[in-house]
């Protein structure tokens, strides 16, 4: 048989098989992904089946996959978007990839594992899978801003994920970590990033722009399909994924406005090579591998599906996006992909980590693609249950936190603000770079040289171990207090910025919500910076104690937060009272003048808007409990005017009635929302 023919054989063998199975579960009203993954399991060489498929053609179409996937991301995400979610994105990214490669590690210590091994585990769970979310995404038709926030994310893993694989490659070949290699390769990827990404934006936009004016689909989709492809092979020859060089190459294609267009046309192609990446998942299932170490696979499936879904949503949430958004975010990220198998084959190649690492890895990738799309589809009604069961003050707050962060990052902030801030975070990053170098030379020193110290200096065993981590701690002390100190400094700052305070002298009516969002900023930064400290020092301390303090640190914060949350729901039900007044006695002078007042008179309260039911409106006879106006949109509801009746603080199960005025709470685009709604 010829290679053309044994490559049509495979093909036809592997698009029939998808087929019958998709076809199967489609019947049965479930994803096809789980079809595909089906098939991949019976055409691979671990099932005694009489159909077989050539695993590396499957594999070589399967890269057709990512690419075409990865380049239809990429059309949806311009240069200016990247750099506009950087900030929200990148603080989900430092709590997802730190908490995970923290509990990652933790996990291998309590099943035996070397610490190296551990090290390689933490890295393999903390990538998810771009693939498996953007299409279950899709299946499930998503919503666009709850796409486009879990791909922000993918996207910041993806490049995480090429700088771990950079780090971890001299690991396992015996090299000793430094923060001399973690910066070169940092640079590394950083520069050639930026010379890619200029180049390409002098030479790829035009072009694309060309092959418009000429009016032919085909010419049009020919052009984007061979630079996707250009760019993957660049990016491969740089040492990077060819997945980074697609999605850099739709991003920089989606400059040229024919995002729409390419998107229609190149949609048939990219799902065709997609299923086929999931066959190639499937096929690497190994049942055999699967039932001798079941343990360890539902272990890390299930610190997956729950670490990922506690850290993302908590990193979504503190950086502005509503509860329901968060933990759809964080649900559609509870799975491990591609990187994690590249990531545990550097390991497994050089001998650094044994072989069955990787059939664990792929084990519980496969777990987590079938268990993701079900997740996305319970997203919806987890989220509202989350938010039914919260606290009074605890919503309140969600339904304020937005609106301040949007006053945060308004125009109207003076760039002096912004210049104070980023010297700050400049510091306190000096500060931890300090502190993680201290933590590991003392750990490293205590460990190697230790004894030939004790022998040159003739001083007794136990005396050299506390002289060596006295002075270590006592070296630490001033940078763990510039960290402090710094977070304190730069919430303080931020929160002023977002609720300014008023005169020396005069009744601060912003006080409450102005010390909330201190304190939340504040515990938003030990976040970003205690994780990382944890997953960076973990392999070079005994286990736990890093852990211990930052727990510690975090219960007080908590507790200052959860007395300031009190205060806070004290603080919004004056002011709703205040709100209705204002609008009873004033009703014939409402205007925009009026509500810049009235929001300058009870700061802190976003911009507190009236909204009417409408006398054919949905919510008409439906309770706040019901509507899910908090869950659906983001806003609160502070009062609800009933004629002469004033309501502060409706309860959930309050009924609504036609011409009811609520008075809601939120973010601008939370309001417009609620309005359509309500009306």
């Amino acid at each position: 048989m010829t290679d053309t023919t044994h490559f049509l054989q495979d093909l036809a063998m592997v698009l029939c098989v998808a087929a019958v199975t998709t076809l199967v579960f489609q019947r049965l009203r479930q994803p096809p992904v789980l079809g595909y993954l089906l098939a991949g399991l019976i055409l691979g060489p671990h099932v005694s089946l009489p159909l077989y498929a050539d695993e590396a053609t499957v594999r070589t179409l399967a890269s057709l996959g990512v690419i075409l996937v990865m380049f239809s991301i990429g059309l949806t995400f311009s240069i200016e978007r990247l750099v506009r979610v950087l900030p929200t994105a990148g603080l989900t990214l430092i709590l997802e990839v730190g908490v995970m490669i923290w509990l990652g590690y933790g996990a291998a210590l309590l099943m035996g594992w070397t610490p190296l091994e551990g090290v390689f585990a933490g890295a393999m769970l903390s990538i998810s899978s771009t693939m498996i979310s953007s299409k279950a995404l899709s299946d499930q038709k998503a919503d666009e801003k709850l796409t486009r926030a879990v791909v922000s994310v993918l996207v910041l893993q993806d490049l995480a994920a090429v700088l771990l694989v950079a780090v971890l490659t001299p690991m396992a070949r015996g090299a000793k970590l430094s923060l001399t290699a973690l910066a070169t390769t940092s640079g590394t990827l950083l520069a050639f990033l930026g010379v890619l990404l200029v180049l390409g934006y002098l030479i790829i936009p035009r072009l694309i722009r060309l092959a418009l004016k000429l009016r032919n689909p085909e010419t049009l989709l020919v052009t984007a399909v061979g630079i996707c492809f250009v760019m993957a092979l660049v990016a491969e020859k740089g040492g990077y994924s060819v997945a980074l060089g697609a999605f850099l190459a739709g991003m920089l294609v989606a400059e040229s406005g024919a995002t729409l267009t390419l998107e229609r046309l190149i949609h048939p192609l990219r799902d065709m090579f997609a299923a086929i990446f999931f066959v190639a998942i499937g096929m690497l299932v190994n049942p055999s591998a699967l039932l001798a170490h079941w343990r360890a696979v539902v272990f890390l499936t299930l610190l997956v599906i729950f670490g990922q879904m506690l850290s993302v949503s908590v990193g979504a949430f503190l950086s502005g996006r509503p509860v329901r958004t968060a933990i759809q975010a964080g649900m559609s990220l509870a799975q491990i992909g591609e990187f994690s198998f590249i990531i545990a084959q550097v390991g497994t190649a050089t001998g650094a980590i044994s072989p069955f690492l990787y059939d664990v890895a792929v084990a519980v990738s496969v777990v987590t693609a079938f268990t993701t799309p079900w997740l996305i589809r319970a997203a919806g009604p987890v989220s509202q249950w989350v938010d039914n069961h919260l606290p009074a003050p605890l919503q309140t707050f969600a339904a304020l936190y937005g609106s301040w962060l949007e006053a945060l990052r308004s125009d109207k902030q003076e760039k002096s603000t912004y210049v104070k801030a980023w010297r700050l975070v400049g510091l306190l990053l000096l500060d931890l770079f300090c502190l993680v170098i201290i933590v590991i030379t003392t750990a490293s020193t205590v460990k190697r040289w230790l004894p030939q110290m004790e022998t040159m200096l003739h001083i007794p065993p136990a005396w050299g171990k506390v002289v060596l981590i006295g002075a270590g701690l006592t070296l630490a002390v001033p940078f763990s207090a510039g960290i402090f100190r710094c977070a304190k400094n730069l919430g303080g700052l931020l929160a002023e910025a977002a609720i300014p305070a008023v005169e020396a002298g005069l009744v601060d009516l912003g006080l409450a919500p102005r010390k909330l969002l201190t304190i939340t900023l504040q515990l938003g930064i030990v976040f970003a910076v205690g994780v990382p400290l944890l997953a960076l020092t973990q392999p070079f301390l005994p286990f736990g104690s890093v852990t211990f303090l930052l727990l510690a640190l975090l219960a007080v914060l908590g507790f200052i937060f959860w007395k300031s949350a009190i205060n806070l729901q004290d603080h919004v039900h004056a002011g709703a009272q205040m709100v209705t007044d204002a609008l009873t006695h004033h009703s014939s002078e409402r205007g925009e003048a009026f509500y810049e007042q009235m929001n300058a008179f009870v700061p802190g309260l976003g911009s507190p808007t009236p909204v009417s039911v409408g006398p054919h409106s949905a919510a008409a006879g439906k309770t706040l409990l019901e509507l899910n106006l908090r869950n659906r949109t983001g806003v609160g509801v502070i009062a609800i005017m009933r004629g002469q009746e004033r309501i502060l603080m409706p309860p959930p199960r309050e009924v609504l009635q036609a011409g009811d005025t609520l008075i809601l709470v939120g973010t601008q685009q939370g309001l417009a929302n609620a309005r359509g709604l309500l009306t």
